[in-house]
């Protein structure tokens, strides 16, 4: 296996590669000392792989939180709130809704979340990008605003009355919140989040309230992309066994963790040998997920047999990708390969509930979108979102808004889009040099980087799902 096989920056994954394999050697049917040698290095490797793709959710929230924390947002102190653009480094957001994102620890007791009411989506995830509760739209509240409980592992004192209840396996959790900009008033949108309430409940009688942090317009990483594919991966994720309680259905991924060293509570010392197999685990293991994400052969990714759009979550309806035959972990790599949290109302694929993700990576011919390429996208309108729509452009080696002189990454059907109402379609432009006359339809792209792009539609109708409308795919313009 060659340990110098990587993915080029901001290139796709290549097809997977048939590696050699050398029997071991046996003497009077022992193990000779050799083959020993050799199959407890192939043996760490691959439980090392196995591990990284299942424990990466839980390092991407840590990015999450880590982002944060460098710009002085921290744990129960404060909550970042954002208009986002592509100055903001973070898996697939968009600048369709404007954000609010923090950290709840509850180690000393549990969090109240106060929702007004409003156009508000938002979940609490726990540290492994597992859902604990949908609040607002999607939530028990159903946008009628409510007050929201988080209790910590293992909570068992009394839980007053006149709160919907999540309960978290882990004691670090993240807040994420959307405002949907109503008619485009994205400065009521952000007023919106700012009119949250979120508190200690042991300070009820006298909220010591989380304030709201402005991040519009400055930079900021909130990814494991420093981490994904390096040996910092595995320290990182040590830190995080080490602070958070045992996730009893997690068991037998903590005993892959254990054979390779790491245990809650116990020194992580490497040798140089351990620590060259966690390293290219690491680097392996970010490969692996790219091809999930971007290379999938899996018949189900496809919604309409004839183009190239694909699902960007795979099982529908799920919190955590559960299907009758068990967790569907393809599905799960994919996923948190490009995206970040989870919940039952972000796989949703019921009409008017929440919104509909398609991710496109290829073009018409099949080819892989190019940076340096120009491309026609043609939006058959109207389309079936009772909100908005739009379609976002992700750079590969980010999984983030793709980064240009426009400052731009997206075309919005309540922004630049807003004069397509009542055409019979409306013709997008992607590509390194602006199309004459196109403009405000274009989003520029960047010669020698690959590229992606999700279409989004909010509160889908009928016609998203009974196939009866369909997008046209990416076409070069020669």
């Amino acid at each position: 296996m060659d340990s110098k096989r990587k993915l080029e920056s901001g290139a796709f994954p290549v097809s997977a590669q048939d590696v050699p394999t050398v029997p071991y050697e046996f003497e009077r049917g022992y193990p000779t000392s050799a083959t020993a040698r050799r199959s407890r290095d192939d043996a760490a490797f691959h439980r090392a792989v196995m591990a990284y793709r299942f424990w990466f959710p839980t390092v991407s929230a840590e990015g999450i939180f880590n982002g944060n924390r460098e710009k002085g947002i921290l744990d129960n102190e404060s909550i970042a709130i954002l208009s986002a653009d592509p100055r903001q480094i973070a898996f697939t957001a968009n600048s369709d809704t404007p954000y609010g994102a923090g950290t709840l620890d509850l180690s000393s007791g549990p969090m109240v979340i106060e929702l007004p009411p409003g156009p508000l989506i938002s979940l609490v995830d726990d540290h492994h990008q597992g859902w604990v509760l949908d609040m607002g739209l999607p939530g028990p509240d159903a946008g009628r605003g409510g007050r929201h409980l988080v209790l910590p592992p293992g909570y068992d004192a009394d839980v007053p009355s006149g709160y919907y209840i999540g309960r978290s396996p882990s004691l670090k959790n993240l807040i994420a919140v959307r405002a949907l900009p109503v008619d485009g008033d994205v400065n009521e949108a952000m007023d919106a989040l700012r009119r949250i309430r979120v508190y200690p409940l042991a300070t009820a009688a006298s909220p010591r309230l989380l304030q709201f942090v402005d991040m519009t317009g400055q930079t900021m990483d909130a990814t494991p992309l420093r981490w994904e594919d390096n040996f910092q991966f595995w320290e990182v994720l040590k830190k995080i066994i080490d602070e958070e309680p045992i996730v009893e259905k997690y068991l037998p991924m903590y005993g892959e963790l254990s054979a390779l060293g790491i245990e809650k509570g116990k020194p992580f010392r490497p040798d140089a040998g351990q620590r060259a197999i966690l390293e290219f685990a690491a680097k392996i293991g970010r490969d692996q997920l790219l091809v999930s994400a971007f290379y999938s052969a899996r018949p189900d990714r496809l919604n309409w047999p004839d183009r190239k759009w694909e699902w960007a979550a795979l099982v529908p309806n799920s919190s955590q990708f559960e299907t009758p035959a068990g967790v569907d972990l393809e599905a799960r790599d994919r996923w948190f390969a490009q995206a970040i949290v989870a919940s039952p109302a972000m796989f949703s694929r019921v009409m008017g509930a929440g919104s509909l993700y398609w991710l496109g990576v290829r073009d018409k011919t099949g080819m892989f979108l190019d940076g340096g390429k120009s491309y026609k996208l043609s939006i058959p309108q109207p389309v079936p979102g009772r909100l908005f729509w739009s379609v976002t452009v992700y750079d590969v080696a980010t999984r983030s808004q793709i980064q240009n002189e426009q400052n731009r990454a997206a075309l919005r059907s309540l922004f630049e889009l807003r004069d397509a109402a009542g055409l019979p379609e409306v013709e997008l432009y992607f590509g390194p040099g602006a199309p004459g006359g196109n403009q405000q339809r274009w989003i520029k792209t960047t010669p020698g980087k690959g590229w992606f792009a999700f279409i989004r539609i909010y509160g889908p109708e009928r016609a998203a799902f009974d196939r009866s409308w369909k997008p046209g795919d990416f076409e070069e313009m020669k």
